[in-house]
């Protein structure tokens, strides 16, 4: 495969979405699955690595999510730094780790920028999806997720937009919107002053990319203090996925999670402003269901864990399996197939419930208490045995 990238082209690699993330420790006790590269996975026309996450034991069936690191990352560093691997044990799904090379990019940015980049059927977009494809040929994996830091993100915007049909849902950190920019003269104006387009310019570029649906859902993170990619773009990124799915700009849930201000729209576009956090990930390190992540450059421990409210918010925690063995054998299944706990408006958003339900709820509960659901054959209810709500 022939290297792609002049280094005089290359230099914005650092496209200075740059992330510097080389020495991550791993968090939480030693795993019997481990990180693997995988070759030989497809054409490979990005000339991309691909590392993968799959928990022992893993039923077919279970989603895959990719995970992109951003600018002088690696796999195995953003593997450890950002949670992934810990809420793939946690609620049994894969994790595929593409890892850009040096020759592709001096600073190892994915080429968001780049038209060869950009583009369904090319370059590393159709790389990336080659791994999904040869995870779900392997391990029988379902529903795919992408995110991604900075350069990352910015590589997980065009994976939604050019390959609805293959990412059900987004995350995107610290990055821009799809289409904008195709020069690295013009990505460094895209991460500062950022670039301001109607909503609808921004839907265009994406519904370009592919004309097809459905669209996936979008998960927006960014820091208000981020003089690295301007949090302008996180804004910027709202407009284009609520115009794509035909929503407004106006939210319909306007709340605070660990504090910081949280809007959904339409219950597929959300973003989160993580208050006085610059550029970086983040996370929140410790062994507690909500928590993930283990500190270093550009992966910031702010109290949450954002790779786990995603995750709630594409619905990776629903239907888990459930344990069925003690030490004295098997034990009969619950009713139920999965438990979710979360505040009457954090079920909405997650798409267990409708709005007649949510206001039930609502008023049982209180809009700001959290309580559990649990999944049976006719859908969620907070009755453990399975009758209505």
């Amino acid at each position: 495969m022939s290297v792609r990238r002049p280094a005089t082209a290359v230099l914005t690699a650092a496209v200075v979405a740059a992330v510097a993330v080389v020495g991550l420790s791993s968090a939480g006790p030693a795993r019997a699955a481990s990180l693997q590269e995988v070759t030989g996975f497809g054409t490979n026309p990005g000339n991309l690595q691909m590392f993968r996450y799959v928990p022992d034991g893993l039923p077919a069936g279970r989603p895959v999510v990719v995970a992109l690191h951003g600018c002088t990352q690696n796999a195995t560093a953003y593997a450890a730094g950002t949670g992934w691997t810990k809420l793939a044990e946690q609620w049994r799904f894969s994790v595929v780790f593409p890892q850009q090379r040096t020759g592709n990019n001096l600073n190892s940015c994915f080429n968001w920028f780049e038209p060869g980049d950009t583009r369904r059927g090319a370059g590393e977009p159709l790389s990336i999806k080659q791994m999904v494809d040869r995870t779900r040929q392997d391990t029988g994996a379902g529903a795919a997720y992408a995110s991604g830091l900075s350069a990352g993100g910015a590589m997980t915007s065009v994976l939604l937009a050019t390959y609805p049909d293959v990412f059900s849902g987004g995350g995107v950190v610290a990055g821009l919107p799809h289409g904008c920019a195709t020069s690295v003269v013009q990505a460094y104006g895209c991460m500062s002053p950022g670039v301001n387009l109607t909503p609808a310019q921004w839907g265009d570029r994406v519904r370009a990319a592919h004309s097809g649906g459905p669209r996936p859902k979008v998960s927006i993170w960014h820091g208000t203090a981020d003089t690295t990619v301007v949090p302008a773009n996180a804004d910027e990124l709202v407009e284009q996925w609520t115009d794509v799915h035909g929503t407004d700009q106006t939210p319909e849930v306007s709340d605070t999670v660990a504090g910081y201000p949280h809007r959904v729209y339409g219950g597929v576009v959300e973003l989160y402003r993580i208050t006085g956090m610059g550029h970086g990930h983040p996370v929140d390190p410790g062994s507690g269901p909500a928590q993930c992540g283990a500190v270093g450059a550009y992966v910031l421990d702010v109290n949450i864990c954002s790779a786990y409210h995603m995750g709630r918010f594409w619905g990776l925690d629903a239907g888990s399996p459930t344990p069925t063995t003690t030490s004295t054998g098997t034990t009969p299944r619950p009713p139920y197939t999965a438990t979710a706990s979360g505040t009457a408006t954090q079920h909405y958003v997650a798409g267990r419930v409708g709005v007649a339900d949510y206001n039930t709820l609502g008023a049982r509960y209180g809009y700001l208490a959290a309580f559990t659901l649990y999944r049976c054959s006719a859908g969620w209810t907070d009755k453990p045995d399975c009758s209505p709500l």
